[in-house]
C-alpha cells in the first residue's frame, strides 16, 4: 500500500506522456521576430548576429510612447506592429515550478512539475553542488514547460531575505539567518536555474533575487508589511542584510532583483535611487532588470501615503531605477506622469532597455523557440524518475537529527517489525511542500515511507496540527502501548506559518506537546519525533523527556518527503544535516518585538540581539547543530599564520594598525586557503558538515563574537579519512563593518576553528603592508 499512490500516479503521467507524443504536441510559437512574419523579420531587432545593447535599443525606438507605459507592467501586451506578442513576467520556481504566479499552468502534458524540498530544508544542507543542481533541474522544467505554451521564462524567485526573528511566517523561504550561508545558497541557486550559456549573454530562465531588502515581518501585532518602517543601521544593512542580494548579483549574475514592501529608514526601497540605482546597478553592476514585489507602488501611494498622488508614485520609482512593475499602477498613472514633467521619456526608456535585453538574453527575440537552445526540452523532461530521485536525496541531505538518546536510532527491521505512527502530519501531502510550490509529480507520505519498512498502526491524535482538543488522544495512548515503537509526527504547516502570517509563538501549536508528553509515557518501546515547520520550535520539553529517545527536523521536505524520512529512520541514509538557524527558548521572545532590526545585543534596554553571531543566551538548539549515526574527527591539516595585508594608498586611507578598509587592499590577492583533515572514525557511512568559524581580534567595531565563515559537504565511508580545503576571501569573510557601513579588516591574531569541534583551532595574525 506504501507504494501503491506513487507508482499509480507515476504511471499515470507515463500514459499523458505517451498520447501526448502521438498527438504531436503543439510547439510555442514565436514571441518576436518570427521567421514567417515578412513584415518584421527583417527589422534591426531580430537579427541575431547583432548585439543584444543594439537590438534593444532598435526596439525601443521604434515603440511609441504608449506602447511603452503598456510594457512597464508585469502583464506586458503585445505589439501586434511589431510583431510581438503578450508576455506575463510573474512565474515562480521557489523548489520546483510552481503555478503561485499567473505565468505558470499546470495542464494537458504538464500536469505537474517536480517539488522540491523546502529552501529552509535544502539550506540545511550545506551543500552548494546540491543547490546548483536542484536550480538545473527547474530550470529543465520551466523550460519544458515554456516549450509547450504553459510557462514563462522569467522566475521571481529565490527569497534570499535574512531569517532575523524566528515567528516570521516567511522563515520557511529563506536559506537561514547567516549571510554567508544565505549568499552562497543564492548565488548557487541562481546559477542553477540561469545557466551558464555563453557568458552573461544567454540565459535558460532568468532568476529574480527577492526582497531587496531588510525585508523580515508580514504581520505581527498589528504592524504589516505594507506599512512597516524597517529602521536599520548601516552597519547591520551592509553586514548582514544586503549580503545574499550583493552575492546574487556579483557571484550570480542575476537577471533580476525585487525590490520589497517596506520602508527602509523612511523611503519605501522601491522609491529608493540610493539602494536601486546607486547600490544594485551602480555599484554592483546588475545586468538585468529590478522589478516590484507584486502591487508595491501602489503601496507606497495607497498605504503608505509617501507621494500626493499616484503620478508622483508612478515618477519616483522609474527615476529611482525601478524598471518593472508586479501590478497595473505603472500602466494606469505613468502617463499622467510624463504629462505632469514630473519623469522624461528618457526615464522609461531606460527601463525599458533593461527588460527588453533579458528577454533576448533568453532568446524571445530570436524567432521559433524548437530551435534555440532548450528547444528540445519538452513533457518527458518533466517529473522524470532522475528529478523525483533528486528530490528524494535532496530531502535526505536537509533532514535534521537533533537527539540521539542510546542510539535510539536507526530503527532494527528485524527488532521493530510493527510501528505506532502518531499526529498530524503522518500522512500529510500538501504540508510537505510548504509554500509556493506547485503541483507535484505525486507524493509519498511519511505513513507511506515507513510502511515500506515495516507494518504500522495510525491514528492522528489530532484532527489537525492546531490541535484544539484531546479527544482522540487516548486511541493514540493505546496503539503507543502495542506498537514496537513509536513515531510521532508534529510540528507545523501553512495554517500556522505562511506569507502574511507570522507566529504569535514559537511553542507547538494548541496541545501538541501534551500529545506528545501522554504518548510517550504510554509507548511500550522507544519513541521517535518528527517535527515538519518552517521556523524554529521550542521542543524543550521533549529535550529534556529521557522517554522520547531521538528528535528529527525535516523542515517541509518535499512531495518524497515521507520516502526519505524512512529512509533516515531505518538507516538506509544517514542524517547529515546542520540546523540553518538559532532555536530560541519561548522565554526569548519577550525581550524581543519582531519590529526592532538591530542584530546587535543592547546592554542598557536588555535586547539579547540576534541569530548565532549576535545572540548569546540559551538556546534550544544552536546554529550549526546536527548529530549522525557516526562520529566525525578534524583537524586543521596546513594554514598559513601570518597575512600581510597591501595598503594600496596609504596617503588616502584611514587605517590605522587597528583595521584597514577593503577599498584600500587588493581583495583578489587576499585568498586563504585552510586544509582540513576529517576522519570517520564511527561504523557507518555518512555525510558530513564541515562548519568554519573565526572571531575577529578585537570587539572595539563591534562585530560579532564569531561568524561563519565557509564550509564543506563531503562524503566518508566508515573509518576513512578526507582532506578538504576551504577557501577564505578574507575581505568577504574576515572582515567586519563599522558603525557607518564600512568595511575593513582588523588586523591582530584571527582565531579560525571547526563548528563542531572547537578545541581544533588555529590562529592566523595580520599585519598591514605599505
Amino acid at each position: 500500500m506504501a507504494n501503491y499512490n506513487k507508482i499509480n500516479f507515476s504511471f499515470f503521467l507515463a500514459i499523458i506522456g505517451f498520447f501526448c507524443m502521438l498527438l504531436n504536441v503543439k510547439a510555442r510559437e514565436p514571441f518576436a521576430c518570427d521567421p514567417k512574419n515578412k513584415l518584421t523579420n527583417e527589422l534591426t531587432f531580430c537579427k541575431t548576429t547583432l548585439a543584444i545593447d543594439v537590438r534593444a535599443k532598435d526596439l525601443v525606438g521604434r515603440l511609441t510612447l504608449e506602447e511603452k507605459i503598456k510594457l512597464l507592467v508585469n502583464s506586458a501586451t503585445e505589439v501586434p506592429r511589431l510583431g510581438i506578442k503578450a508576455y506575463e513576467w510573474w512565474s515562480e520556481a521557489l523548489h520546483g515550478v510552481a503555478n503561485t504566479g499567473p505565468g505558470t499552468k499546470f495542464a494537458g502534458a504538464f500536469p505537474g512539475a517536480t517539488s522540491f524540498p523546502q529552501v529552509i530544508t535544502t539550506a540545511a544542507s550545506f551543500n552548494e553542488s546540491l543547490w546548483q543542481e536542484i536550480g538545473r533541474v527547474v530550470s529543465d522544467e520551466a523550460r519544458a514547460m515554456y516549450n509547450g505554451g504553459q510557462a514563462g521564462l522569467t522566475y521571481w524567485s529565490p527569497n534570499v531575505n535574512i531569517l532575523r526573528d524566528p515567528r516570521w511566517g516567511r522563515c520557511q523561504e529563506t536559506p537561514g539567518e547567516d549571510p554567508i550561508l544565505s549568499g552562497k545558497y543564492a548565488a548557487n541557486y541562481v546559477k542553477g536555474l540561469q545557466g551558464n550559456g555563453e557568458g552573461n549573454n544567454r540565459l535558460k530562465v532568468a532568476a529574480c533575487c527577492k526582497h531587496f531588502t531588510a525585508y523580515d515581518l508580514d504581520n505581527w501585532n498589528g504592524v504589516d508589511r505594507y506599512h512597516y518602517n524597517a529602521k536599520v543601521s548601516k552597519q547591520d544593512l551592509e553586514e548582514t542584510y544586503n549580503v545574499p542580494f550583493k552575492s546574487c548579483v556579483l557571484e550570480g549574475n542575476v537577471a533580476s532583483v525585487m525590490c520589497s514592501y517596506n520602508q527602509v529608514n523612511g523611503i519605501p526601497t522601491c522609491a529608493d535611487p540610493n539602494l536601486l540605482k546607486d547600490l544594485i546597478r551602480g555599484q554592483w553592476h546588475l545586468n538585468g532588470y529590478i522589478v516590484s514585489d507584486c502591487d508595491s507602488v501602489g503601496v507606497l501611494y495607497d498605504s503608505q501615503h509617501y507621494t500626493k498622488t499616484p503620478e508622483e508614485a508612478a515618477a519616483i520609482t522609474i527615476k529611482a531605477g525601478l524598471d518593472l512593475d508586479c501590478g497595473p499602477f505603472l500602466k494606469d498613472h505613468t502617463q499622467g506622469a510624463v504629462n505632469r514633467s514630473l519623469v522624461s521619456e528618457i526615464d522609461i526608456n531606460n527601463a525599458l532597455t533593461n527588460t527588453i535585453k533579458v528577454q533576448m538574453r533568453l532568446g524571445m527575440f530570436d524567432g521559433e523557440p524548437s530551435s534555440q537552445p532548450f528547444g528540445k526540452l519538452g513533457p518527458n523532461d518533466v517529473c522524470s524518475p532522475t528529478h523525483q530521485q533528486l528530490a528524494i536525496e535532496a530531502a535526505h541531505q536537509g533532514i535534521v537529527l537533533l537527539k540521539n538518546h542510546g542510539r535510539t536510532l536507526p530503527l532494527s527491521t528485524k527488532r521493530y517489525k510493527t510501528l505506532a505512527i502518531i499526529g498530524p502530519n503522518s500522512n500529510v501531502t500538501d504540508t510537505m511542500i510548504g509554500n509556493y510550490a506547485g503541483i507535484p509529480c505525486g507524493y509519498t507520505t511519511p505513513l507511506q515511507g515507513i510502511g515500506k519498512y515495516a507494518k504500522t498502526m495510525y491514528q492522528q491524535g489530532c484532527v489537525d496540527v492546531s490541535c484544539y482538543d484531546n479527544e482522540h488522544f487516548k486511541t493514540a495512548e493505546v496503539i503507543a502501548g502495542q506498537g514496537d515503537a513509536t513515531i510521532l509526527f508534529m510540528g507545523l504547516d501553512q495554517s500556522i506559518e505562511a506569507e502574511s502570517k507570522d507566529r504569535v509563538d514559537i511553542l507547538l501549536p494548541g496541545r501538541q506537546q501534551e500529545l506528545v508528553s501522554r504518548v510517550a509515557g504510554a509507548s511500550k518501546g522507544p519513541v521517535i519525533l518528527v517535527l515538519m515547520s518552517g521556523g524554529p520550535i521550542d521542543i524543550s520539553f521533549a529535550k529534556r523527556n529521557p522517554r522520547i529517545g531521538a528528535i528529527l527536523w525535516a523542515g517541509y521536505p518535499g512531495q518524497g518527503g515521507g520516502a526519505a524520512i524512512a529512509d533516515i529512520l531505518f538507516g538506509t541514509k544517514n542524517p547529515g544535516g546542520k540546523l540553518p538557524m538559532t532555536w530560541y527558548p519561548q522565554k526569548y521572545l519577550a525581550k524581543v518585538p519582531m519590529t526592532i532590526m538591530d542584530l546587535r545585543p543592547n546592554k542598557k534596554t536588555g535586547y539579547p540581539g540576534r541569530t548565532h553571531r549576535f545572540y548569546k543566551g540559551p538556546v534550544v538548539f544552536p546554529f550549526g547543530y546536527g548529530l549522525s549515526y557516526t562520529k566525525f574527527s578534524h583537524n586543521i591539516a596546513k594554514a598559513p599564520t601570518l597575512i600581510s595585508v597591501p595598503i594600496l594608498n596609504s596617503n588616502k586611507t584611514t587605517t590605522t594598525n587597528a583595521h584597514i578598509r577593503i577599498a584600500h587592499t587588493n581583495c583578489n590577492s587576499l585568498i586563504l586557503g585552510v586544509h582540513i583533515d576529517v576522519e570517520n572514525i564511527g561504523l557507518m557511512d555518512g555525510t558530513h558538515t564541515v562548519l568554519l568559524y573565526s572571531n575577529p581580534p578585537t570587539k572595539k567595531l563591534g562585530n560579532t563574537q564569531k561568524q561563519l565563515v565557509g564550509f564543506r559537504k563531503l562524503h566518508l565511508a566508515a573509518k576513512s579519512r578526507q582532506q578538504v580545503r576551504i577557501d577564505i576571501h578574507v575581505c568577504k569573510h574576515l572582515s567586519v563593518v563599522d558603525q557607518f557601513g564600512v568595511r575593513k579588516i582588523p588586523m591582530g591574531k584571527h582565531t579560525l576553528y571547526i563548528g563542531d569541534d572547537e578545541h581544533v583551532k588555529h590562529s592566523v595574525s595580520f599585519q598591514p603592508k605599505i
